[in-house]
């Protein structure tokens, strides 16, 4: 049964339609940051990073617009949603055309699905956001975000290291979640601050950002070919200190656990 009363559930519902417009300059050096912190080429003028739009548009919350997780707080854009884990669990991106890196460019976003579910595991709500990038008149990108929120679970264990799989081998180091995290200004404490997410959010080491995951598969997708679209899905947190594994190609992508559960999916068309 759901903890949630029904009142509360419509109060999150109503923000469905609700749209948000952001304009920014595409500036050369905050892709390249994010190009470095993904492990791309830095040389972003003759060669963007498959997902380069993630570069921009960062949430900019000042310090007193901060929760406890790091995250900005709950309300404004997106629906006040009280349940205390939130995650970006997946999305699907369309690239209709190049993004113009100098020139402004206009970003909507609308909230357009909220849902909840209850079961053994407890209260879920799901939230999805249509985001579309602008320049000059041109659609550029076209993605559907999907976050999850969901109750305090029990604590998660460590994975147990088996025999690596046929693969990449990509294993980030403390300093490449600090950077990625500075790259895409996200204040999420599970991936630098190791007592909040043992102590508070039950992990048994700093978590790798899914995004983080999702630019790694992307760069693989991208070796085969210019990206027409690209979409991926979390299914199992990946720790520091343990060795991933990313494979896959021409168009489903994964990337595996050092205990060989599957953490991400993913998927490409090419143009």
């Amino acid at each position: 049964m759901s903890e949630i009363a029904p009142e509360v559930l419509a109060d999150w519902a109503a923000s469905v339609g609700r749209t948000e417009t952001q304009v920014q300059r595409l500036e050369v050096e905050s892709l390249r940051r994010f190009a470095l912190a993904a492990g791309d080429d830095p040389d972003v003028e003759r060669r963007p990073p498959p997902l380069a739009h993630w570069a921009f548009f960062l949430p900019a919350p000042a310090d007193d617009g901060i929760g406890e997780d790091g995250h900005p707080r709950r309300g404004g854009f997106l629906p006040a949603i009280t349940l205390p884990r939130r995650m970006f669990a997946s999305a699907e991106i369309r690239f209709e055309a190049p993004l113009l890196l100098g020139e402004e460019a206009e970003l909507t976003s609308t909230v357009a699905a909220v849902t909840h579910k209850s079961g053994r595991s407890g209260d879920l709500v799901f939230v999805e956001v249509d985001r579309l990038i602008v320049q000059a008149g041109t659609p550029r990108v076209r993605e559907r975000q999907h976050y999850v929120y969901r109750q305090d679970g029990a604590p998660t264990p460590l994975p147990v290291p088996a025999d690596l799989p046929d693969g990449e081998v990509w294993q980030p180091e403390a300093v490449n979640l600090f950077r990625f995290s500075a790259a895409t200004f996200n204040g999420h404490r599970i991936h630098y601050d190791l007592p909040y997410a043992r102590d508070v959010e039950g992990y048994p080491a700093l978590v790798v950002h899914g995004p983080f995951t999702a630019t790694r598969l992307a760069g693989l997708a991208a070796r085969h070919g210019a990206l027409a679209a690209f979409s991926f899905r979390a299914q199992a947190p990946l720790f520091l200190g343990q060795p991933i594994v990313l494979q896959g190609g021409p168009e489903e992508f994964r990337a595996v656990r050092c205990d060989g559960a599957v953490a991400m999916t993913a998927k490409a068309s090419y143009r």
